[in-house]
């Protein structure tokens, strides 16, 4: 029905940035929330950045100031901006959207994830 395709992650130094990608495609007549959500080995997973769809954003404490939740409704898009990475920050990414389906149904989806590593 919906698909989400996450890109841009990869290995960064400390200090480094990265910007990751989601896109969505498929049987979608609106996007409500989007955001992204990480889990590192070992650990749970954990809310990332959530932006709605007029824009508002929501960061965990342990991201703030340095990564930044942006998004595209034309293109159906959410990006990640990661600045100043830290080691802890390894993790997989991944996306994750509230879809209202063509059919009129709501559901949430989410992309199969992309792997940071922040290490020297």
């Amino acid at each position: 029905q919906v698909q989400l395709v996450e890109s841009g992650g990869g290995l960064v130094q400390p200090g480094g940035s990265l910007r990751l990608s989601c896109a969505a495609s498929g049987s979608i007549f609106s996007i409500n929330a989007m955001g992204w959500y990480r889990q590192a080995p070992g650990k749970e997973r954990e809310l990332v950045a959530t932006i709605t769809s007029v824009g508002s954003t929501n960061y965990a404490d342990s991201v703030k100031g340095r990564f930044i939740i942006s998004r595209d409704n034309a293109k159906k898009t959410v990006f990640l901006e990661m600045n100043s990475l830290k080691p802890e920050d390894t993790a997989v990414y991944q996306c994750n959207a509230g879809v209202l389906l063509l059919g009129g149904r709501y559901m949430d989806f989410w992309g199969k994830g992309t792997l940071v590593t922040v290490s020297s």
